[in-house]
């Protein structure tokens, strides 16, 4: 596989054009509904994607070798299941894949989906996808691997299901096996910028207000008398005396389980926590989320936030230990450097996914955090590429 010809579909930032071209591939074709995507696709790579794929024609799409395609996940109709594949794949972009293949017949196909993909719909996503591409003159693996950029030491837990198919023709798919209990370690700081490499960077540190807030709950986790810290969520509307006209029946039990937790936990340390309440309600943040913690950094020394990474989530600040990010997601609000005193940079989140630092983002923050989010690891998809093609 040597000056290969490959296609984009649902090319968001190009993180399979990243991988495929530095395996010697040429893209003759991309393919994205979102316009800003198209904007930054073409700035760096010279092509102007086309958009709604569900509107172009196949017989309009250039020959190729490789397809590659991060298509969303979607339910399939039980029709199908008496209609056969085409109905049943009808209405969701799966199928525009599948009549693409069906038409060009690549050699090979390489696609990427979310972690959810391998049980969704109680399995019927994944067997539909699977059969139909048997149908469609492929091999593959009988199961979705399942894979996440940590597992390389790249510092981001990302799990994300890849198939890869190869043409019957060409040749059977090789298994795939790693070893979980073989990670190698990463850090943080292999993708961290220094703080005079970063334009503006006032505009990435938290607020004081914030600070002031995170000193607080950093009093509170060192304070409070625990054999280790909790595992529960803590919720400080249930830092109180139980309600005796509260019925609990009436929540789920989960949620049962840790309204108790939080009273035991309040009962235990009542004199301190009613103190640090009324200190607490004098900052201006310290109401909803914000007065919500989840810690998940271990028990390991002294408890401080300041020395892990931690999220502003709608569940609570959720505190992780600093070997690595969760997942980059579609959204603004991204991880807090402790030791930083920050947000991610735009620049972090593309070395985080892999891409080089010649990448040029979105100008708009917004915009180049949502499309990172959505991207597909250059790494990851580089490495499926190649276990693929028998390299």
């Amino acid at each position: 596989m040597q000056n290969f010809k490959f296609i984009d579909l649902f090319c968001g930032i190009g993180g399979f054009h990243q991988a495929m071209e530095s395996l010697g591939g040429e893209c003759v074709f991309a393919s994205d509904i979102d316009e800003d995507c198209r904007k930054t696709y073409k700035a760096n790579y010279g092509i102007e994607p086309a958009g709604d794929i569900t509107k172009i024609e196949a017989k309009d799409i250039p020959e190729h070798d490789v397809l590659c395609a991060g298509f969303p996940c979607q339910a399939f109709s039980k029709a199908g299941k008496r209609l056969g594949f085409e109905d049943e794949t009808k209405g969701t972009l799966f199928f525009d894949i599948c009549r693409i293949m069906e038409f060009h017949k690549p050699k090979y196909a390489l696609l990427e989906n979310v972690r959810n993909l391998a049980s969704h719909d109680h399995g019927n996503t994944w067997k539909v996808i699977h059969d139909r591409l048997k149908k469609l003159g492929y091999n593959l693996l009988s199961e979705p691997v399942i894979f996440s950029p940590h597992y390389i030491g790249i510092p981001q837990h990302r799990e994300r299901v890849f198939i890869m198919c190869i043409r019957n023709d060409i040749g059977n798919i090789k298994p795939f096996s790693f070893d979980t209990k073989k990670i190698p370690s990463s850090s943080i700081e292999t993708i961290l910028q220094n703080e005079d490499e970063i334009p503006n960077v006032q505009e990435y540190h938290i607020s004081k207000d914030m600070v002031n807030l995170i000193d607080l709950w950093n009093k509170f986790i060192q304070s409070i008398k625990v054999d280790k810290l909790p595992g529960f969520p803590i919720w400080t509307d249930r830092l109180c005396e139980l309600d005796p006209n509260e019925d609990l029946s009436q929540y789920p039990d989960w949620k049962q389980n840790f309204i108790r937790k939080n009273n035991e936990l309040y009962l235990n340390n009542k004199r301190f926590i009613n103190s640090w309440l009324k200190q607490a309600q004098k900052n201006p943040l310290f109401f909803g989320a914000k007065a919500k913690l989840e810690w998940q950094a271990g028990n390991n020394g002294t408890p401080d936030i300041w020395n892990q990474i931690f999220q502003l989530r709608p569940s609570g600040i959720r505190v992780k230990v600093n070997s690595y990010f969760p997942a980059l997601v579609a959204i603004v609000q991204t991880s807090i450097i402790g030791s930083r005193r920050r947000f991610l940079t735009p620049r972090e989140c593309a070395r985080l996914q892999s891409f080089p630092d010649t990448f040029q983002y979105d100008v708009k923050p917004a915009q180049a955090y949502k499309q990172f989010g959505n991207a597909v690891n250059v790494d990851c998809a580089k490495l499926f590429a190649n276990h693929m093609f028998n390299k």
